[in-house]
């Protein structure tokens, strides 16, 4: 297969990195990016145009079920190596000439690439960078953020169920002194919880987040900055009594479905485990839904849910059976109830989708 050069449309170039990504052939995928960047393709253009796409189809086909969870994470690591060997290509070495930036994923997220993403496009835009990777403790952050004192710190998040950490992770940053840009599927559709959890600034992409940046620097919290109580709904307690309770719940319905249908009783051991862990995410997603005070959240979840399991053969109409249990066990909470109910309606009435890694 001949290689495109810098010359080539860019969907060319993107489809021939994605053929060597998939047939998990890592020295040909860096060596077309990497012949690409020697004849001339701009380091950005080679990070967001050409592997941030290549990693949006590797999610894509995961959900739906055209290649396997083993190919999935093997690709997804060729391209954290390919980035990492375009960020060491001579035509990406930078000097800053800006102020710096920490860039970390939340405590609990582990979808790192879109963060590495972000962090050598502002190298390249002449920011020193720190990047601090998947899954980051907030005490760590915090510990680095009053060792290294950034200008700003850029928080990562794909999952919707751990927007309670990044709001706690934001409080803190701010407290610190550190404005927060966030970024990534977590914060909803045009950043709206990203709004509502106090974030300084959101971006949509790596690009986008670089742009701003560059346009205007984000204020110092002051030092008398307090958070404002703008969630007023969880005085209800809802959220709390739905998480903690997450353990029970998903033990509770998975016996009531077992009792309702008895062929559940002949499952193996991993069809079981999938159950649970199945049931687990539909009280972790209706946690975020009832936290952020947002019934689409829930929604969304399921829609994508539905997909996933259309595409590997399981009818999107699995899931009703368990969502009635599940309602039945919250009947004295009533938002959880109408998240519930909002989303069994969206089921019944929108067809599946099964785009990307997360909903």
């Amino acid at each position: 297969m001949s290689r495109p050069d810098a010359a080539t449309a860019p969907e060319q170039l993107v489809q021939h990195v994605w053929e060597t990504v998939i047939g998990l052939d890592e020295a040909a995928a860096i060596t077309a990016v990497l012949h690409a960047l020697d004849e001339g393709l701009d380091p950005e253009s080679a990070l967001l145009d050409v592997l941030a796409p290549v990693q949006g189809r590797v999610g894509e086909e995961w959900a739906a079920n055209r290649i396997t969870v083993a190919q999935e994470h093997a690709a997804t690591a060729i391209n954290e190596r390919a980035v990492a060997a375009v960020a060491r290509h001579p035509a990406a070495r930078t000097t800053p000439t800006r102020g710096r930036v920490t860039v970390a994923c939340v405590d609990g997220e582990w979808h790192a690439l879109p963060a590495r993403l972000l962090a050598e496009t502002l190298r390249l835009r002449g920011w020193s960078v720190d990047y601090l990777g998947a899954h980051v403790p907030t005490p760590h952050l915090i510990a680095h953020l009053h060792r290294t004192g950034p200008d700003v710190v850029a928080l990562s998040s794909s999952l919707p169920t751990r927007l309670p950490t990044a709001h706690a992770t934001i409080t803190a940053c701010q407290a610190a002194g550190t404005p927060v840009l966030v970024g990534g599927a977590a914060f909803g559709p045009g950043g709206r919880y990203a709004r509502l959890l106090g974030a300084d600034a959101w971006a949509p992409d790596a690009r986008t987040a670089a742009d701003d940046l560059a346009r205007r620097p984000l204020p110092r919290p002051q030092p008398d900055h307090q958070p404002i109580d703008d969630l007023p709904h969880l005085t209800d307690q809802e959220y709390t009594l739905v998480t903690r309770t997450r353990p029970q719940l998903v033990r509770t319905v998975f016996s009531g479905l077992e009792s309702a249908y008895p062929a559940m009783r002949a499952y193996d051991e991993v069809q079981r485990e999938r159950t649970a862990e199945d049931l687990s995410h539909i009280v972790e997603f209706l946690g975020a839904a009832l936290y952020t005070g947002d019934e689409e959240l829930f929604s969304r979840f399921l829609q994508w849910t539905a997909g996933v399991l259309s595409a590997r053969g399981v009818p999107s109409e699995s899931l009703l059976p368990a969502l009635d249990l599940l309602g039945r066990e919250l009947k004295d909470f009533p938002r959880a109830v109408d998240t519930l109910g909002s989303g069994v309606a969206g089921l019944t009435c929108t067809p599946p989708t099964a785009a990307g890694i997360a909903p």
